[in-house]
């Protein structure tokens, strides 16, 4: 990957809008910053959120708070706690995200 045209900032997460995504269950609320292809997200998951889809994105993701559970479309289960981290590439291995007791997670995708 490469980063162009994207000048030195600093984000106050808090300030970003949050927008509503409704799972299976629960919801997630995304804080997103776009900056040129590369998009970056604050994701919170509420208590017992489940994905409702199986998504092909490639994603680096970083657990901040909680505990994430990612099960891949083979059946395998991983398990995040906080500074945790996975990478999956676009189109490489299905995944959806769940979590009983919530979890924050840090995004680039």
């Amino acid at each position: 990957m490469r980063i162009a045209d994207v000048p030195f900032g600093t984000t106050d997460w808090s300030t970003i809008q949050p927008t509503v995504h409704p799972g299976e269950r629960g919801t997630a609320y995304w804080r997103s910053l776009q900056l040129g292809p590369i998009r970056v997200r604050m994701v919170e998951y509420t208590p017992g959120y489940l994905a409702d889809h199986w998504c092909s994105k490639g994603h680096i993701l970083l657990c901040l708070e909680g505990q994430l559970e990612t099960e891949l479309a083979d059946g395998r289960h991983f398990v995040l706690t906080p500074g945790q981290s996975y990478q999956v590439a676009d189109d490489a291995e299905s995944h959806r995200s769940s979590t009983e007791s919530g979890a924050k997670l840090f995004i680039v995708d």
